[in-house]
């Protein structure tokens, strides 16, 4: 199974997706920015936490307009597999790829820290490693977390059964406590909270070992 992971300037949690993901099994490459393709026979490709652009004009703004996502685009378009993280959440709903929008948290405060999620669905290669009602642990790191969409989209997220995660208690001021949201054929997960910091004991947390392997797994025997 073949990996990709995305690297702008300002990219902070790149290095972290791919060992998360190379511990699950994938073969990964680094991919920047101003790359016009993916690698050849690339199944998932991973938007990575950080602060892309320095965060200008607003968070993810910048490197949605960066030649390697018409490719990301071009590749979730197909059939293929997207993960965004943090910052890669940002991007991907400022790509078009996700409904919504990520605002300034309600604090105004930059947070930083594990918060408790809820897995809302496990029908999704993402999150089939866990069961509907199970509770993880993950960090979060993040400015503008503050999950906004109007309440056609948040219905229609709830009735399509596509809010991946909930906060346990909201840290951000998130619409309806959503932390993570998948695409309509389900192959585009955007969320919040860092997995990929949560996949060692000496993380504090290894809860987000089972959403790499479920996806890796179910790609390598696709």
């Amino acid at each position: 199974m073949k990996a990709a992971v995305v690297v702008f300037p300002g990219s902070n949690c790149d290095r972290d997706m791919a060992v998360a993901l190379q511990q699950a099994g994938a073969d990964v490459t680094m991919v920047w920015h101003k790359d016009h393709d993916l690698p050849a026979g690339v199944d998932l490709v991973a938007v990575p936490g950080g602060f892309s652009f320095g965060d200008y004009l607003r968070c993810g703004a910048i490197a949605a307009q960066s030649p390697v996502c018409q490719a990301v685009v071009a590749h979730a378009g197909r059939g293929g597999y997207v993960l965004g993280v943090c910052n890669g959440f940002q991007v991907l709903t400022e790509t078009g790829l996700l409904p919504g929008a990520l605002m300034r948290n309600s604090g105004l405060k930059f947070v930083c820290k594990s918060v408790g999620l809820n897995v809302v669905t496990s029908d999704s290669a993402f999150t089939a490693g866990y069961t509907s009602g199970d509770v993880l642990s993950v960090p979060i790191a993040h400015h503008d977390g503050n999950y906004f969409a109007d309440e056609d989209t948040r219905a229609r997220l709830r009735s399509e059964d596509r809010i991946a995660f909930t906060y346990t208690a909201n840290p951000n001021g998130a619409m309806d406590d959503i932390a993570g949201i998948l695409s309509e054929n389900r192959r585009v997960l955007g969320m919040m909270p860092h997995p990929e910091r949560a996949i060692d004991r000496l993380q504090g947390s290894t809860d987000g070992q089972a959403l790499f392997r479920a996806v890796v797994d179910q790609l390598a025997h696709a």
